[in-house]
């Protein structure tokens, strides 16, 4: 493979200047760097190895974004509110002119990745464990946790949950609502865990701390109106799971209302109701968690607890980008409410 300095000799200048035409062309006097390049296309030169100027520089104008828990890439942007988070971070990226870059996170593979991507910074989709925390510090590197709090020390964005999931119950006992059904985010691999009422060991095995706020709203909502969670069965799915929609109706025949934990979990549920000739809302209605723009597209289209998934991602990506003194930022969530909530029959 051709050198600069082949390219210098061709071309009869020093290698410096073969340099600087292709890393600062603005130094060099046009008649001179229309010779280098000739010289260089003649000897098949295409330029120098960004390898290494990246290497020298110990910077990769790059953000990773590591999509949550044990989820793969290909999963994470089939889902609206994954699709939209990245959306956020991508016009943040491309206003400071840097490069966004997917890297895997499942469980075999994230400490890994912290330690070896070649990126200045992370956005971090959740932290399951303290070692992820630990391998990002060791490397000194910017990032973000989304919807953890890490801690005083740590930049973290995540949303009111709790709060949320509260004002959904709210929303359905204030329309005369009694008979529930909870569908959870499962945050492993696998098919649906069904918790029924009276079920021994219902505990679930959501790992994020998100999941837990959400589902404390739940209790405290359902505890509002009298009712108890302990009377109301749970599934933990997967949030893309096509059979979630099966589960609930299959499982909870009974329940009026369904509340999810995310929208595209919502989706599936509605998709199922087509598929069974259930009316939404006049036989049972369902309530989603997120505010992704694909809840206004749904039929009916979907009441959900929303935050802005576009903005959070572009705060996250500028924190990281701006690496400025740790910040933890909560965002407010409104509940919107459109044609998939009803009263009972």
């Amino acid at each position: 493979m051709p050198t600069l300095d082949d390219v210098g000799k061709a071309a009869g200048v020093s290698r410096g200047t073969v340099s600087n035409v292709f890393n600062r062309p603005e130094l060099v006097r046009p008649e001179l760097r229309e010779r280098v390049e000739e010289a260089a296309r003649r000897l098949g030169y295409g330029g120098p190895d960004p390898k290494g100027r990246l290497l020298k520089e110990g910077r990769f104008n790059a953000i990773g974004f590591m999509p949550p828990g044990a989820y793969a890439i290909a999963e994470f942007i089939r889902s609206p509110y994954g699709r939209e988070l990245l959306q956020g971070a991508a016009l943040a990226c491309d206003a400071a002119g840097a490069t966004l870059s997917l890297v895997n996170g499942t469980d075999e593979t994230r400490t890994g990745t912290i330690r070896e991507a070649l990126v200045d910074g992370f956005i971090l989709g959740n932290v399951v464990d303290i070692n992820l925390v630990a391998s990002a510090k060791r490397r000194r590197l910017p990032f973000v946790i989304l919807e953890s709090d890490a801690g005083p020390d740590v930049n973290s964005i995540r949303i009111d949950g709790r709060s949320g999931a509260m004002d959904a119950v709210r929303h359905l006992t204030a329309l005369g609502h009694m008979r529930f059904a909870i569908l959870s985010i499962r945050r492993t691999a696998g098919s649906a865990i069904i918790h029924l009422p009276g079920q021994a060991g219902r505990g679930l095995l959501a790992g994020f701390a998100l999941d837990h706020e959400r589902l404390q709203g739940f209790r405290d909502g359902l505890a509002q109106a009298g009712l108890s969670i302990d009377d109301v069965p749970v599934i933990e799915t997967r949030p893309g799971d096509p059979e979630a929609g099966a589960a609930v109706f299959d499982h909870c025949p009974d329940a009026t209302a369904i509340l999810t934990m995310s929208d595209w979990q919502a989706i599936t549920v509605l998709d199922e109701a087509v598929r069974r000739g259930i009316d939404v809302p006049g036989h049972v209605s369902v309530v989603g968690f997120d505010g992704t723009a694909e809840s206004t597209r749904t039929t009916p289209p979907l009441t959900t607890v929303a935050h802005d998934v576009v903005g959070k991602g572009r705060l996250a990506a500028e924190m990281v980008l701006e690496n400025g003194p740790p910040r933890q930022v909560v965002l407010p969530v409104e509940l919107v409410v459109r044609a998939s909530t009803a009263p009972p029959r």
